[in-house]
């Protein structure tokens, strides 16, 4: 069965529902920021056809079933603050991967640590998903150490996997299974 995504899925700051185009605007200041796409597989956002290119993209990406792109609204504030993917999903397997952006905005708050606890929670018990994987950087410092908070399992590098702006580049795989997983 493919992904089926939820009305919403709410944290105690946060609320995580599925992307719509009105976000497009709201989520310039996260996509278009250099520091905050300088690990990312695609070009920071320029103008407003850069955002349409990447919608639709991501609209190509769920119409399979494959993926579910959500955005992350900080409640308090209402405002979007950044945006979680679960793509490459296999049915059989019961897996998906898992991607993240948090705009500056959101950076050192524990915003991201606190949406993948919920996203992960959903995934394993509603979705009935038994493994999730990452991708990561080396570089990418941050994002390492909280995947690893969250419970990932560093399980390798991969060694050129990905080619973007580009260039070739290094991943560090992480894995996370149902079973191992622990909620705060």
């Amino acid at each position: 069965m493919p992904l089926a995504a939820p009305a919403a899925i709410e944290s105690p700051r946060l609320l995580i529902r599925p992307l719509a185009h009105d976000d497009l605007p709201a989520l310039m200041p996260v996509n278009g920021d250099d520091e905050v796409t300088r690990f990312l597989p695609y070009a920071t956002w320029r103008t407003p056809a850069d955002a349409e290119a990447w919608y639709q993209r991501i609209q190509s990406l769920q119409a399979g079933g494959g993926a579910l792109q959500f955005v992350l609204v900080e409640k308090a504030a209402a405002r979007l603050v950044g945006t979680l993917l679960l793509f490459r999903h296999d049915e059989n397997s019961r897996r998906a991967e898992l991607g993240y952006v948090l705009g500056r905005a959101g950076w050192g708050r524990g915003l991201m640590t606190e949406a993948l606890h919920a996203l992960i929670a959903h995934a394993f018990g509603v979705m009935d998903l038994r493994r999730l994987e990452a991708e990561v950087q080396p570089a990418n410092v941050a994002s390492t150490r909280l995947l690893e908070r969250v419970g990932f399992v560093r399980e390798g590098l991969l060694r050129q996997r990905w080619v973007a702006r580009g260039q070739p580049y290094d991943v560090i795989a992480f894995g996370l299974l149902r079973h191992e997983y622990r909620s705060p």
